[in-house]
């Protein structure tokens, strides 16, 4: 029972690091996209989503049912909790390069970018993927001091946000409104995908350690608050195996690894079978 347990955790360290590889993925194929004008890999991108979405709905359904069902401690807690956790984060990454393929899309077949403004988001887009890159490599290594390091190579994006905004209101800018917005947003969902590898790094420190990184105190998405949506769902699935309990009970069956009541060798199928959404 031991081993199978810890194949289960095995399991979803490895699944947490293929959604953050596929975000990458995903964001590298966007900013091709974005600097080529080329609406086939943004299309890409954008078909891509839903399997990260069905990783992420699994991934979160293995660490409610490893909670209620193995009631993990010490590091096993951490590591559960800590993956549920990072599904938020590697969602949003991937949702950040889909936004970059959705203004590719829109704008197409004019380019999205002036000619002059490419090269920056070049080099936001190479920043962006090398911190995912090592993001993922830390989810399957957790090397703290690795971790440790995305945070300074973050700062290039933020300086080169900081320059495109300069260029935006100081100076006078002569691409028009459109390309003006386009460009603001672009700016910041390339800083939001590099704050989340490194918030992706941050939590495998904690989960190593036991120690709390700075999460960066200053941005709510970083906060120590227990995400509620979270907590209401795993509240929903305790409550849903404590109920599988009691029949199993009833009926003299058993209950399998991932929740499903048995007698004997056959499943015993019931409308509340399905897990939780």
């Amino acid at each position: 029972m031991r081993l199978v347990y810890s194949e289960d955790l095995a399991d979803l360290a490895t699944s947490t690091a293929r959604m953050c590889s596929l975000g990458t993925d995903n964001m590298e194929l966007a900013t091709h996209a974005l600097l080529q004008s080329d609406l086939v890999a943004a299309e890409k991108v954008l078909e891509s989503t839903s399997e990260i979405a069905q990783l992420a709905s699994e991934n979160e359904e293995r660490g409610f049912a490893l909670l209620a069902l193995q009631a993990p401690v010490a590091r096993d807690l951490r590591q559960v909790v800590t993956s549920i956790q990072l599904v938020q984060d590697l969602v949003r990454m991937s949702t950040l390069a889909s936004h970059v393929a959705k203004i590719v899309r829109r704008r197409h077949p004019e380019a999205v970018l002036p000619e002059p403004i490419n090269g920056y988001f070049a080099e936001m887009g190479r920043v962006a993927v090398t911190l995912g890159r090592a993001a993922t490599e830390v989810l399957l290594n957790r090397d703290t001091e690795q971790a440790a390091t995305l945070a300074a190579q973050d700062d290039a994006v933020d300086d080169l946000r900081q320059h495109l905004f300069t260029l935006l209101t100081v100076r006078e800018w002569k691409y028009g409104v459109a390309s003006a917005v386009d460009v603001t947003l672009l700016a910041r969902y390339y800083e939001r995908f590099a704050d989340h590898a490194v918030e992706v790094a941050q939590r495998v420190i904690f989960l190593a350690t036991g120690e709390h990184a700075n999460l960066g105190e200053d941005d709510p998405e970083h906060s120590s608050t227990p995400n509620s949506e979270l907590v209401r769902r795993f509240t929903e699935t305790n409550r849903s195996f404590e109920e599988r309990r009691a029949r199993r009970l009833e009926s003299g069956g058993s209950l399998s690894r991932d929740g499903k009541l048995t007698d004997g060798d056959d499943e015993v199928g019931s409308d509340d079978d399905e897990s939780p959404s």
